[in-house]
């Protein structure tokens, strides 16, 4: 549901004093159990053994997590200790053991049959006369590129905490860049490859990156992207960034670029001249693997830390339970290296699993909407993860593309980013899975490193809309102000009570920013920032960004419930809502909507849309205004950025930041259709 991706939590969620709870008005009474035969061979079994195993995470939480670290992960030196919260809110897990996680993603299995296994397949977004460029890497020969980019590094005078920048294209160096650093213990900062050269800036400066990763170009809806000329453009604008010592060049288009002698150097010629055999560093777990810049309401990026041994325990084991992963499985994260999804679910924790990954360079309707679709055919996918925002768009465009592709290979579905509308979940259950795959809606964000609420594949009944209940070993709660639980559909906040291994451990270089963002509000509890409610079931339901409440006549609404009573009349592809001042009632409802392909905009059919959603979840979410838009201002990641609308709404302008906003255009059709 979150994650990529993840919402991060904001800096003052709700203010002292302030009543969280959000009135809940959405009902869904539809339910789909496993299939059968899923269920029979699926990795957790039945529900009783699940349910048991939840109750012994739940009653001795650390010595359950210290059980699967044990498991899943290979040591190089066996851990000790469990959880040190004697620092908290940073946490420190197995403190005392060491390993490596390019060990684990790669060494571990070239030890074995898998050394001849696909570990990664990438498609290019460019279709040439012979189609599009394919490269598969063994898990030997990706073994073989990483220990070579490790010794690049080293050569580079990178060591153990150094960090290095990654600013690349969706290509497999990015892979081989992330686990080259972890390899040698340098800490990767991978940073969109759409950003500005601010944006790019900002984050190298912060971290006190020593080396750079770039691309000439990468591709991108048909369009090349000039990453190098970003990067030039980093290292002499207001002042520069002194920190950068060398800058790596993967040559991708083949198109011209400037050159420094002495700080760039083409990513082939170092590794043509660099040796095999890197062994990896045993680090001790708490050692820092990545940092990774999300947005915060002061303006300045916060550099949310990951460290080793935690981190690789939690994606190890979400990546194989909720994705149910199999050794003949293809998994398609469709999320960039940029943002966490990537980080977890593209990398680190399938690769640890043994699994095969598909990654693709571009956009999905290059050159034709049916892109995805065509690559699942070709590809045999079995496992696909995307967000609601990239469904709602598919369901625009229409089934017809989707339809002319054999889909039979998928057998799991995932969501991630939003909370997922039923109408969007059930269409993508029967459009894209065939109404066989169970659908795996997930919860999370970039602080938590990994899934923490998501259903167990072949376990649980799905309810559509909801992430149904916290993994194993996750204590999570729906509280008020003052961190009392609220009963069974009471909206409220969503935290989690206990630490977890793959929490993030500070932001960087400002401890105190990290304890007062996501622990100051409600002592001992990490406070998400999203609004949530369980049902009758247990089931979680996300109320969307607790920033996004609407405040209607003395009743706080959560988006989500709002834009899915819209996006569930059939000419409705995708909705955001937003407030704005209203003298009557506080705040009015302002529905931006994004109409199915072909549908004719009209008062009247605004009006019609307004009636629905009374009609569907009472008079008191009747939208007072509904605004038609062929698109909705979106994250790099597919998130909507319901700031801007907000600002739109209010004052009929955009003057906040929009460094992260996909399609710049957007804002100004908007803006024109405000205008008219």
């Amino acid at each position: 549901m979150s994650a990529s991706e993840p919402g991060p939590a904001v800096d003052g969620t709700i203010a002292a004093g302030t009543n969280p709870d959000i009135t809940s008005i959405l009902v869904e009474n539809r339910r789909f159990p496993p299939p059968k035969a899923f269920a029979a061979a699926a990795h957790l079994g039945q529900p009783e053994t699940v349910e048991e195993l939840r109750q012994r995470a739940a009653l001795d939480p650390v010595g359950y997590w210290c059980d699967v670290a044990k498991t899943d992960v290979r040591w190089s030196k066996p851990f000790t200790q469990g959880l040190d919260w004697s620092d908290a809110p940073h946490a420190r897990w197995f403190a005392d053991g060491e390993l490596n996680i390019s060990d684990n993603c790669l060494d571990r299995h070239c030890e074995t049959w898998r050394r001849h296994k696909a570990a990664l397949i990438w498609e290019g977004e460019p279709i040439g006369a012979n189609g599009p460029e394919i490269r598969t890497l063994t898990y030997q020969q990706l073994l073989v590129q990483v220990q070579k980019f490790a010794a690049v590094l080293r050569s580079l005078g990178v060591q153990a905490g150094d960090r290095v920048c990654l600013y690349l294209p969706m290509i497999p160096e990015a892979a081989i860049a992330m686990l080259a650093c972890a390899r040698i213990g340098a800490v990767h900062s991978v940073v969109f490859g759409g950003f500005s050269a601010e944006a790019l800036r900002d984050r190298t400066l912060d971290a006190g990156a020593k080396v750079i990763v770039t691309a000439d170009a990468g591709y991108r809806r048909g369009a090349l992207l000039r990453l190098k000329d970003v990067v030039d453009e980093a290292l002499t604008r207001n002042g520069g960034a002194a920190c950068v010592q060398h800058v790596v060049v993967v040559q991708r288009a083949g198109c011209e670029v400037q050159w420094q002698a002495g700080r760039d150097a083409w990513w082939h010629e170092c590794m043509a001249a660099a040796p095999a055999g890197m062994p990896p560093t045993a680090l001790p777990a708490e050692h820092p693997l990545f940092i990774l810049y999300t947005s915060g309401t002061t303006g300045k990026p916060k550099g949310i830390l990951h460290t080793t041994g935690g981190y690789l325990t939690h994606t190890t084991r979400t990546a194989r339970w909720v994705f149910d992963l199999r050794d003949d499985d293809l998994f398609w994260c469709t999320a960039d290296v940029g943002w966490v999804t990537g980080h977890s679910y593209v990398v680190y924790g399938p690769l640890s699993n043994g699994a095969t990954v598909l990654m693709y360079e571009g956009g999905p309707a290059f050159p034709d909407k049916d892109r995805f679709w065509d690559i699942v055919q070709r590809h045999r996918v079995t496992v696909f993860y995307t967000a609601p925002t990239a469904l709602r768009t598919f369901m625009a465009w229409g089934d017809a593309p989707i339809l002319k592709h054999d889909l039979s290979s998928l057998r799991l579905l995932g969501t991630v980013g939003e909370p997922i509308n039923p109408a969007a979940w059930v269409w993508y259950r029967s459009v894209i899975g065939g109404d066989r795959c169970p659908i795996v809606d997930t919860w999370w964000q970039t602080e938590t490193g990994g899934i923490l609420i998501a259903p167990l594949p072949g376990v649980q009944t799905c309810v559509p809309g909801t992430a149904t209940l916290p993994l194993p070993g996750i204590a999570a709660d729906v509280v008020d102000n003052q961190g009392k639980s609220l009963p069974a559909d009471v909206g409220g906040l969503l935290v989690i009570r206990q630490p977890w291994p793959g929490m993030a451990r500070t932001i960087w270089g400002d401890r105190e920013r990290f304890a007062q963002t996501y622990y100051g509000r409600i002592a001992g509890m990490y406070v998400t920032g999203d609004g949530a409610r369980r049902d009758a079931d247990g089931n979680f339901w996300i109320l969307g960004r607790v920033d996004d409440v609407l405040n209607v006549a003395g009743h706080r609404i959560g988006t989500m419930e709002v834009e899915s009573a819209l996006v569930s009349h059939p000419h409705v592809a995708e909705a955001a809502v937003v407030g704005r001042p209203d003298a009557l009632t506080g705040q009015a409802i302002v529905a931006f909507v994004t109409p199915m392909l072909g549908v004719q905009t009209s008062p009247a059919l605004a009006e019609v849309l307004r009636s629905h959603v009374a009609s569907e979840i009472g008079g008191l979410a009747r939208p007072a205004e509904i605004r038609f838009a062929t698109a909705l201002p979106k994250t790099r990641s597919g998130k909507i950025m319901r700031r801007l609308l907000r600002e739109l709404a209010t004052a009929g302008q955009v003057t906040g930041d929009v460094t992260t906003l996909e399609d710049f255009g957007v804002i100004e059709k908007l803006r024109a259709t405000d205008e008219d």
